[in-house]
């Protein structure tokens, strides 16, 4: 019998098992995969995460980017050094997921990749996981398993608060020329935006949706956003996924289990930024399991408003700027990503120097004139 049995081996899985084995609690972590796995992903990583690990992430970063470059249709480009302490990471995820997966082995916790659980079941003070491998038993479960996983309607979470929007995503191998520099697209692209972010090396290239709207040919879109790099997506394999996007607070826990990660839906709704939400969210898993563990009768009910209150309450403002940037695209170019200290800011936000409800309210008025009038 498991204190914890985690499922997923991802950014929140991999945290949560790191910090839990860390206070001495017994860990199991289920993956479906075996690591190391490839994962759809810009792999773009915020600094910020460090302040929760007590180890140097080094072996996992690619490369480290300090400039950001904007166009719109491919034109008007906008370039900027971030200026923040630390550039913000970048990262392959079948690396980065792996090294934080091993760093909480080192700590003590239990991994079984290439087990895909098929089954739970509640006895009464413990669940029971049935795997493709065999039956395992823990007090407590977190369900880590991302977009697409099955936990969380197991567990009876049937209608999640959550967007649903969708990605296409190529790894393109190449000789990159600026390493520091990842690019945004604003134009090419309805309700979203295109990115290019440098590895040592190539190129993580994709589109994304965030708002809704009509379909799109994203594999088209790629196919030219990706000719103005010289680069051809059409010899690379393409990988399609959802993305769950934060839509509003909701309800994160259930009999001794919680949501974390995606399958949380914490998701940036304006930047589809995922791995830095999803790595708190560990944190705080783990932190109110322990707390569980030592007998706090509300500590799941206490991690549901820790998320909702510590991450939530920035993403209403980022929901707002996402609907109203993402109709408006040209008027948030202009008056949004052209600003002087536009690069900036967005670069601070996504390595979390800043939050959203600090520059939003302003932000908003320049784009809807009268906004909060």
């Amino acid at each position: 019998m498991y204190d914890c049995i985690i499922i997923g081996a991802g950014p929140a899985g991999g945290t949560a098992a790191y910090h839990l084995a860390k206070r001495g609690r017994s860990v199991l972590v289920l993956e479906k995969e075996s690591l190391p796995r490839y994962k759809p992903c810009g792999g773009g990583v915020s600094p910020a995460i460090a302040q929760w690990f007590d180890f140097d992430f080094s072996p996992a970063i690619s490369v480290k980017v300090d400039s950001l470059r904007f166009t719109w249709k491919l034109e008007d480009p906008v370039e900027a050094k971030i200026g923040i302490k630390e550039p913000v990471w970048m990262v392959r995820r079948d690396v980065f997921d792996h090294f934080l997966v091993q760093q909480a082995q080192k700590q003590g916790a239990e991994l079984k990749d290439n087990t895909e659980v098929t089954g739970i079941e509640f006895k009464g003070d413990y669940w029971q996981v049935n795997t493709a491998n065999g039956i395992v038993t823990g007090r407590y479960l977190i369900a880590a398993d991302g977009a697409k996983g099955p936990m969380a309607k197991w567990l009876g979470f049937k209608d999640r608060k959550r967007r649903l929007a969708g990605a296409l995503e190529a790894e393109v191998p190449a000789e990159v020329v600026n390493k520091n520099m990842a690019h945004f697209e604003f134009g090419l692209l309805k309700n979203g935006y295109i990115w290019n972010f440098p590895k040592a090396d190539g190129y993580s290239i994709g589109v994304g949706t965030f708002i809704g709207g009509e379909p799109q040919d994203f594999k088209k879109i790629l196919d030219e956003y990706a000719k103005s790099f010289n680069l051809d997506v059409k010899t690379t394999k393409q990988y399609g996924h959802p993305i769950c996007l934060w839509d509003g607070n909701q309800k994160l826990h259930t009999q001794n289990a919680v949501l974390a990660g995606e399958a949380a839906c914490v998701v940036d709704p304006f930047t589809a930024e995922g791995i830095r939400p999803s790595i708190f969210s560990g944190v705080l898993a783990a932190q109110f399991i322990h707390d569980a563990l030592s007998g706090d009768i509300n500590a799941l009910e206490n991690y549901t408003q820790a998320i909702n209150e510590q991450w939530g309450t920035d993403m209403a403002w980022a929901q707002k700027l996402a609907g109203t940037f993402y109709r408006f695209p040209s008027i948030g170019y202009k008056v949004g990503v052209k600003r002087p200290s536009g690069a900036q800011i967005m670069g601070k936000i996504l390595c979390g120097e800043l939050r959203y409800g600090d520059v939003v309210g302003r932000a908003l008025k320049r784009l809807i004139p009268g906004f909060g009038g």
